[in-house]
C-alpha cells in the first residue's frame, strides 16, 4: 500500500469536508447537518451504513474480501457552545464552534473510510467506522454502545482506536502511552441551605454564603491532605451562585465543580468523602446541605498490548521523531473511555498546531481563538488506516 500517496490525492477533499463542518458546528446529540455531510462523504463507498435512533450517529461497516476480525475506528462530530473569534474565512457564525477539533476527527475518519474501501479486497475482516455525536459531556459513546455499536459487523471488535487533535502540540506528532491516558470527569454539586434575612442583620439569619466560601477553600485543602499525591486529583470550582439583591442574605448558595481523577479507587473515595466534607462544614454553621458527586466519563485506559502495537505501526509509518510517549496522563476526559472498557484499544493525541503559532502562544483546545492545521488530515487518515490494517492484512510490505 502506498497510503501516503493515496492520502495526498484526497487531502483537498478532506480539507473541504472539514471546513464545511467547521462553518456549521452543531452541539449535542442531535447534529442533522453534520450527519448529512458525513453521509454525503461516505456515499458511493462499499459500506453498510446505519444511523442512530436516539442521536444522529452514523455507523458504517466495511467488509473485507475475506473473513476475519473486526476493528473499530472512532471520530466524534460535535462542537461546543463557544462563539468563534478566529477570523478564519470559514469561521462559524452560528454561536457554536469546533473548538476541540472534532471536525478534523470526522474528516479524518471519512478519509480512512475512503482509503480502506479502496483496499477492501485485501482485507481479511471488517472495519466499523464510528461517527459519534455528543462527546462533549453528553454520553454520546454510551448511547451508541447501548444501540449495538459493537455488534454492527456481527462480531465484537478485537481492537478500537481513536485520534484526537491537540492545538498545542507540534503538527504531525503522535503522542500516546499505555495504561491511564486521560482522567475521569465528574461533576460536584453542592447546595447550602440557610435562613435568609436582611444584609444589615446577619445575626438574625443563617447565612449560607460564607459557608459555601469555606467549602471552596476546604476542597482545595482536601486534595493535598486526603488524596495520595501519586494518584492525583483536580477539583476546580467553576460555578458559584447566591442571592439576587445586594442587601439580602439568601436562603441558599450553591457551587459546581469539575472533579478529575486517574483511578476508580480515588473516585470511590471522593464520592464518599466530598459530600460528607460539605455536610460537616455546613452543620458547623447551622446550615444543611445537598451534595453529590455525579460520575460522567470514566478514566481512559489504553490497553498495553494494543498501545505497543500502535506505537510500532505509527513509528514504521511516520518515523521515530514523530511518535512520542507521554510521560504523564492528561487530566482531560474522553467518552471513548467507555469503548475502551469493552474493547482493548488505544487513544492517541495528534499535534495540529499551525506553523505560524508558537508553542508558547498556542491557545488550548476549547478556546474561542484556537486554530488547527487541517493538513494533518492526510496523516490522520493514514494513521487510522494503518492501525486497522495491522489486524486485517497478515503481512504488509515494510
Amino acid at each position: 500500500m502506498e497510503l501516503e500517496v493515496e492520502a495526498s490525492g484526497i487531502l483537498s477533499d478532506l480539507v473541504d469536508l472539514r471546513r464545511a463542518l467547521h462553518r456549521e458546528p452543531e452541539v449535542g446529540l442531535v447534529l442533522p447537518r453534520t450527519q448529512e455531510l458525513v453521509l454525503d462523504a461516505l456515499s458511493g463507498l462499499p459500506l453498510e451504513v446505519s444511523t442512530g435512533r436516539e442521536l444522529t450517529s452514523v455507523v458504517a461497516v466495511l467488509r473485507g474480501g475475506a473473513p476475519g476480525p473486526t476493528v473499530l475506528l472512532r471520530g466524534d462530530m460535535d462542537g461546543l457552545p463557544v462563539a468563534e473569534e478566529t477570523g478564519l474565512p470559514y469561521a462559524a457564525e452560528n454561536g457554536n464552534m469546533h473548538a476541540c477539533g472534532h471536525d478534523l476527527h470526522t474528516a479524518g475518519l471519512a478519509g480512512a473510510a475512503r482509503l480502506l474501501s479502496a483496499h477492501r479486497e485485501e482485507l481479511r475482516g471488517n472495519v466499523i467506522f464510528m461517527f459519534q455525536p455528543g462527546e462533549e459531556g453528553l454520553d454520546g459513546a454510551g448511547y451508541m454502545l447501548r444501540e449495538g455499536l459493537l455488534h454492527a459487523s456481527g462480531d465484537k471488535p478485537i481492537a478500537a482506536y481513536a485520534l484526537h487533535v491537540w492545538s498545542q502540540a507540534e503538527k504531525g506528532t503522535f503522542q500516546l502511552r499505555p495504561g491511564t491516558m486521560m482522567a475521569s470527569s465528574n461533576q460536584l454539586h453542592i447546595t447550602v441551605r440557610g435562613k435568609g434575612g436582611h444584609g444589615s442583620m446577619p445575626n438574625t439569619a443563617v447565612d449560607p454564603v460564607p459557608v459555601v466560601a469555606e467549602i471552596v477553600l476546604a476542597l482545595q485543602a482536601y486534595t493535598t491532605r486526603r488524596v495520595n499525591v501519586f494518584d492525583p486529583v483536580v477539583i476546580t470550582v467553576t460555578q458559584l451562585e447566591a442571592g439576587v439583591a445586594i442587601n439580602v442574605i439568601p436562603n441558599t448558595a450553591r457551587l459546581g465543580a469539575t472533579v478529575r481523577t486517574l483511578s476508580d479507587a480515588t473516585l470511590d473515595q471522593l464520592t464518599r468523602e466530598l459530600p460528607a466534607l460539605a455536610q460537616r462544614i455546613a452543620a458547623a454553621h447551622g446550615c444543611t446541605v445537598d451534595a453529590r458527586l455525579d460520575p460522567q466519563y470514566p478514566v481512559t485506559v489504553n490497553d498495553a498490548a494494543r498501545t505497543a502495537e500502535a506505537t510500532d505501526v505509527l513509528t514504521n509509518a511516520f518515523g521515530t521523531n514523530r511518535v512520542q510517549r507521554l510521560e504523564f496522563p492528561l487530566m482531560g476526559a474522553e467518552d471513548f473511555s467507555m469503548v475502551l472498557r469493552e474493547v482493548p484499544g488505544t487513544f492517541v493525541m495528534v499535534g495540529a498546531r499551525p506553523d505560524d503559532v508558537s508553542a508558547e502562544e498556542a491557545p488550548s483546545n476549547h478556546s474561542s481563538i484556537v486554530r488547527f492545521d487541517d493538513t494533518v488530515l492526510a496523516d490522520t487518515a493514514v494513521a487510522l488506516t494503518h492501525l486497522a490494517t495491522q489486524h486485517l492484512i497478515p503481512t504488509q510490505p515494510q
